[in-house]
């Protein structure tokens, strides 16, 4: 066992500004698309040249609102912009599938909100377009990117944490109640898992890989959609991920890596730009790290945006930090904890 590190070291983080640069197109402007719009012209050299919606006001208030220059009358006009690279998808959970097909038949690059589909079987059919078109397909799982996330992957490869024996994650938000509103609502991909159940899911995959074995409970809403869900994730290793989602209640939205030489705590919000705690298993020894990139929160969006222009410049079709197949992975584990919990039918 090597002596505990007296600091961490820096992540190797991919630089947002100086790099390629992509000329971008949004479908389906609204709160998430407005704030990745505005990380992107905060804090890189990325731009957005089109915005496209099925309400025509809502498309030009946004364009006047983020310095977007031109507005399309139709999504489908948008795809066929030949001043536009990449196409981002940020349209509610059920349009995923068939707006990243629209953008990858007319030839563009695809950056689509997460998660990717409805279900692994959707995500496999984008995987497949997207290979057969050959352009960049990614799920915009912008977590991946983040500064602490490449120290995390870092500490990992390095074995500073040892074997790898427990991830716990949990991730709960309020919301109130909307049975039409797409968090509630099963036509437009509604539940926990889907929204921000995936956080928690991606960090045990990220860690620990895909899981031999998943085991869900939880509490359906009115809508039958999940509403609440605890999983134990068991895998190859026989280690385990212990995760948490919920509608009803906020919660830490801590997370934790445990290992035979040390315990990984990911400070809250660990989803976004936050910090780490590493600790030796007998608590005598701590060493903390903070992000001090100066983006907070979703502004935390602008690496995942820096890393797609980077991967499309060096001719990748998928990412290597998040290619597609966690992706379906991520959505294959989703789809047997929906299942577990006899969850209404997602209509794509």
């Amino acid at each position: 066992m090597s002596p505990f590190p007296a600091t961490l070291p820096p992540p190797d983080v991919i630089p947002l500004r100086g790099g390629p640069v992509l000329r971008w197109g949004v479908l389906a402007p609204g709160r998430i698309a407005g704030g990745f719009v505005w990380a992107l012209h905060q804090h890189t050299d990325q731009r957005v040249h089109a915005v496209a919606s099925r309400d025509p006001e809502r498309a030009r208030q946004f364009a006047s609102s983020y310095g977007v220059p031109r507005v399309h009358a139709s999504y489908e006009q948008l795809v066929a912009d030949p001043d536009i690279d990449i196409v981002y998808v940020a349209s509610p959970h059920s349009e995923h599938k068939r707006q990243a097909l629209l953008a990858i038949a007319a030839g563009k690059h695809v950056l689509v909100e997460k998660p990717l589909a409805l279900n692994a079987h959707e995500a496999r059919d984008i995987a497949h377009a997207a290979r057969a078109a050959g352009v960049f397909a990614m799920e915009a799982l912008w977590s991946r990117f983040l500064p602490q996330t490449l120290l995390v992957e870092r500490l990992l490869r390095e074995g500073i944490l040892g074997d790898i024996r427990l991830v716990t994650a949990d991730f709960g938000a309020r919301f109130d109640f909307d049975p039409q509103g797409r968090i509630f609502n099963p036509a437009l991909g509604g539940g926990a898992l889907l929204d921000i159940g995936i956080y928690p899911i991606w960090l045990a995959h990220f860690v620990l890989g895909p899981p031999q074995h998943v085991l869900a409970t939880g509490s359906l809403t009115q809508t039958g959609v999940d509403g609440q869900v605890a999983l134990v994730l068991t895998h190859a290793s026989d280690a385990q991920a212990l995760l948490h989602t919920t509608l009803f209640a906020e919660t830490p939205q801590e997370a934790a890596i445990t290992g035979t030489h040390a315990r990984l705590q990911i400070h809250g919000r660990f989803f976004s730009p936050s910090g780490l705690t590493l600790t030796s298993p007998d608590g005598a020894h701590r060493v903390r790290w903070t992000d001090t990139s100066g983006l907070p929160g979703s502004e935390g969006l602008a690496h995942q945006a820096a890393a797609v222009a980077r991967h499309i410049a060096e001719g990748l079709t998928e990412s290597p930090l998040h290619p597609l197949e966690r992706s379906i992975a991520l959505l294959e584990t989703i789809d047997a904890a929906r299942g577990q919990l006899g969850a209404a039918p997602l209509a794509g």
